[in-house]
């Protein structure tokens, strides 16, 4: 059973997923250090509150909510500007690439080939 377990654990798609999941995390850091520590403040100069979390709408805080969003809004743009756009340039140049190689000449016509194309030629000429 532990032979099992050491087997699944091992298989490269748990480890692959493992590894994301790690440097998920490690990006959620770096992310919320940039909207805590630089995104925020600039906010804070434009609209005179560097942290939405003191924003209340009656008794319910919505501040931390929208900080939440603009946490998300910060990730979803990094991805998009830094690993989707990259990406799909990097898949247009290789298709552009691809396309662009020369496909290999059709092989010559083997002499079968050539002698029943004269028999057809000379059949369609004492045909018309």
């Amino acid at each position: 059973m532990l032979r099992e377990f050491r087997e699944f654990v091992m298989r490269g798609n748990v480890v692959d997923l493992a590894v994301a999941v790690i440097i998920g995390a490690a990006f959620g850091q770096v992310v919320n250090s940039f909207v805590n520590d630089i995104l925020s403040p600039i906010l804070g100069l434009l609209g005179g509150l560097p942290d939405f979390s003191a924003w209340k709408l009656g008794p319910v805080g919505i501040g931390g909510f929208l900080n939440t969003i603009v946490n998300f809004l910060v990730i979803a743009a990094v991805i998009f500007f830094v690993v989707v756009k990259p990406m799909q340039h990097i898949q247009k140049m290789a298709a552009q690439k691809k396309a662009a190689e020369v496909e290999p000449a059709p092989p010559a016509e083997s002499e079968e080939t050539k002698i029943l194309k004269d028999i057809l030629e000379e059949l369609r000429k004492r045909n018309a």
